[in-house]
């Protein structure tokens, strides 16, 4: 029986965290940043939460459920 491969893009882009929460880095800031506001760029440094309807996919992707 074959090994199951975990998707590589998934595992480079989600984090579980401690808890059992999934963290991504928020997109838009990479480039084109003068003409976005201080308060929206802070806002993107933080790490966002996968939601709980799409929590069950990236589980899967990552291999870590059934």
């Amino acid at each position: 029986m074959p090994k199951v491969k975990t998707n590589s893009s998934a595992k480079k882009r989600f984090k579980v965290t401690g808890t059992g929460e999934i963290t991504f880095q928020k997109a838009f800031k990479r480039h084109i940043l003068t003409k976005k506001s201080k308060k929206r760029k802070r806002a993107l440094n933080k790490k966002g939460l996968v939601s709980a309807p799409n929590k069950d996919f990236v589980l899967r992707l990552l291999r870590l459920k059934g």
